[in-house]
């Protein structure tokens, strides 16, 4: 289910990306701070992207989750009272697809953090790391020696 939704969370970053650079190249890089604004958004956003799919760990999953929102916001001021000199509509197909994109972004993966962090406490459970709690959970490497023997086993000698 984790690698569903992660595919789901970097597909919705990545057609922002290319929404995002289509604009550029269609005439917002002509714009002085809002161009470059938009060439690094579409970067960030194939980067994100990208490495939510080849990294598996929670930093790209939260940066894809602050990309959807930074976004979205950016686009709800430009929107609203303007953004660097740019009024940008409400409506139309760039706008309701990277929205959408946006979104899914956040909402997927959010998504994403709750599934696996379940899975690992879940692993914890499961290999016992749950049941002795103040010698750490991290796994260390003196913790096999400090676990106390099965009641009814003998530990030691042979």
């Amino acid at each position: 289910m984790a690698s569903l939704l992660r595919g789901v969370v970097a597909a919705a970053v990545l057609l922002s990306a290319v929404v995002h650079l289509e604009l550029w190249a269609e005439g917002f890089n002509q714009l002085a701070v809002v161009g470059p604004a938009f060439l690094l958004n579409a970067i960030g956003g194939f980067v994100i992207g990208l490495a939510v799919l080849v990294w598996r760990h929670w930093i790209p999953v939260l940066l894809a989750v602050g990309f959807g929102l930074a976004t979205l916001a950016a686009f709800v001021v430009s929107v609203t009272v303007g953004l660097f000199g740019l009024h940008e509509v409400l409506y139309g197909v760039p706008q309701t697809t990277a929205g959408i994109a946006e979104i899914a972004a956040v909402v997927f993966g959010v998504a994403v953090l709750v599934v696996e962090r379940g899975a690992a406490v879940d692993g914890d459970h499961a290999r016992g790391r749950d049941r002795y709690p103040d010698m750490g959970s991290a796994g260390s490497a003196g913790s096999a020696a400090a676990t106390p023997a099965p009641p009814g086993s003998r530990s030691g000698a042979r």
